[in-house]
């Protein structure tokens, strides 16, 4: 394979085989830039790498670094793709600040979109209904005041997070969506749309990781810490105690950057994570106020459109979402609910395929919804074959820890979290008719797994509360 003059210093430094990215920095932090590198002789380098790295160094470029180069320079050639080197001048300043920055980055979209104001919203992966509903609010909210959203475009929040801050429109900040593959392939893959959009409303998704790399689960703490990199601040809205959310929210805060994080129920597996961070100081955000107050000193980027007021987005005990969030105007609710639609027929889809990524342990929640129960199917069933004549007094305290037959009922169990919600949202969430959501409740009710509510809302029974 000829040479290939054209490679540049600082993407022969990312590309050099057999470089770590932390022996990368360590000679970049020795010699001052990408070309002093190359620059330097041989004594000087092996004194930082060794002998066998140094003298490879030296050389010309070796056929396998041709190789890599090779595909870089195929892959920026496709429209809407570049690369960001440490030296270049538009790398975020913000990843500069990092104890160990990325020597390259990927980018599909706008590079400047890296460069934005920014806050991350990310969470758990197979979250509740409510939870997907309030990332949308706060990140659609934050994006119109002109916010760049970033997350990692996982399931679930990270979802819901970017679908949010598109429906914000072409006027806000966008959203940015950290990836844990290369920066050529997309995971989920089921998530191609999404990113299309992101990119086509002028955000970007970007990668460290080089190309063709799969998503492997040693890869999404590198995105994590990318994604708490880029921002000033990480709101996390749910998340189980082992959680990737987590181990983001615990970067950021070793970064020096804002966290906060969403309440909910004490009986809810995907509050605990929450709980955990607002004990350990992360501050407990109900509104766009709350972020507010710890933003101020860096700024916050815009004031509320015309129309929408000032607190705006706040999370009320039955995990909805109160105040202007929706905005008035007519189109903007339309462009809400088509977001949400999308992004929880996103998610439903992708939950029972994302076992491999992540690093995400969602697992106590999964367990706690598959261990959801109906004993009131099997009661209709001897109701109608004229067994029993009273259901309610067949239901005996084993039904909860029976499995759930019932796909309606699942359906409905899925939805409802251990907050109160109202049956229009149930039969919204679930996608089913009001007469199958009422059945649901009925039968569930009976088995003791759901109750009422003031104000003709629902919610699952609790556990017993430990003393």
């Amino acid at each position: 394979m000829p040479a290939i003059p054209a490679l540049p210093p600082a993407f022969r430094l990312a590309l050099e085989p057999d470089l770590t990215p932390a022996l990368g920095r360590r000679v970049l932090a020795a010699c001052g830039s990408a070309a002093a590198v190359y620059a330097s002789s041989v004594t000087r380098l092996a004194a930082v790498l060794g002998t066998p790295l140094a003298l490879q160094m030296a050389a010309p470029a070796g056929a396998e670094l041709q190789r890599r180069w090779a595909a870089v320079q195929a892959w920026l050639a496709l429209p809407g793709r570049s690369g960001l080197a440490w030296d270049d001048a538009g790398y975020p300043a913000l990843l500069r600040q990092l104890s160990d920055p990325p020597l390259l980055l990927y980018v599909v979209g706008d590079p400047a979109a890296l460069s934005r104001p920014a806050l991350a919203v990310v969470g758990a992966r197979r979250a509740t209904a409510g939870g997907r509903d309030n990332a949308q609010a706060f990140a659609r909210r934050l994006a119109a005041e002109g916010w760049c959203v970033v997350s990692g475009l996982a399931a679930g929040i990270d979802a819901a997070a970017h679908q949010g801050a598109l429906a914000a429109g072409t006027g806000g900040g966008g959203t940015l969506a950290v990836l844990g593959t290369g920066a050529d392939r997309i995971y989920p893959a089921r998530h191609a749309a999404l990113a299309e959009a992101i990119v086509a409303a002028g955000g970007a998704l970007v990668s460290e990781l080089p190309l063709g790399t799969p998503p492997l689960p040693a890869h999404f703490p590198r995105r994590n810490r990318l994604v708490a990199g880029l921002s000033r601040g990480v709101l996390v809205v749910e998340a189980a105690l082992q959680s990737g959310s987590l181990i983001t929210a615990r970067l950021a805060a070793d970064m020096g950057r804002e966290v906060f994080a969403m309440p909910g129920s004490i009986h809810a597996p995907l509050s605990r994570g929450c709980h955990a961070l607002i004990r350990q100081g992360a501050k407990l955000t109900e509104t766009l106020d709350d972020l507010r107050e710890e933003l101020a000193a860096h700024g916050w980027p815009g004031a509320p459109a015309a129309g929408e007021g000032g607190g705006g987005v706040r999370v009320d005990v039955g995990g909805a979402v109160q105040g202007d969030v929706r905005g008035n105007a007519h189109g903007d609710a339309r462009d809400f609910r088509r977001v949400k639609a999308a992004a929880d027929a996103a998610t439903e889809a992708d939950a029972d395929v994302d076992a491999v990524a992540d690093a995400d342990a969602d697992a106590d929640a999964d367990a706690d919804a598959s261990a959801l129960t109906d004993e009131a199917a099997a009661v209709r069933a001897r109701v109608h074959a004229g067994a029993v004549t009273d259901p309610e007094a067949d239901v005996d305290a084993d039904a909860a820890t029976a499995p759930v037959a019932d796909r309606d009922q699942r359906r409905v169990l899925r939805v409802l979290g251990y907050d109160p919600v109202l049956v229009d949202d149930i039969q919204q969430r679930a996608g089913l008719a009001a007469a199958a959501v009422q059945a649901a409740l009925l039968r569930l009710e009976l088995a003791g797994r759901v109750r009422r509510a003031p104000g003709g809302r629902y919610e699952r029974t609790s556990p017993d509360v430990a003393g």
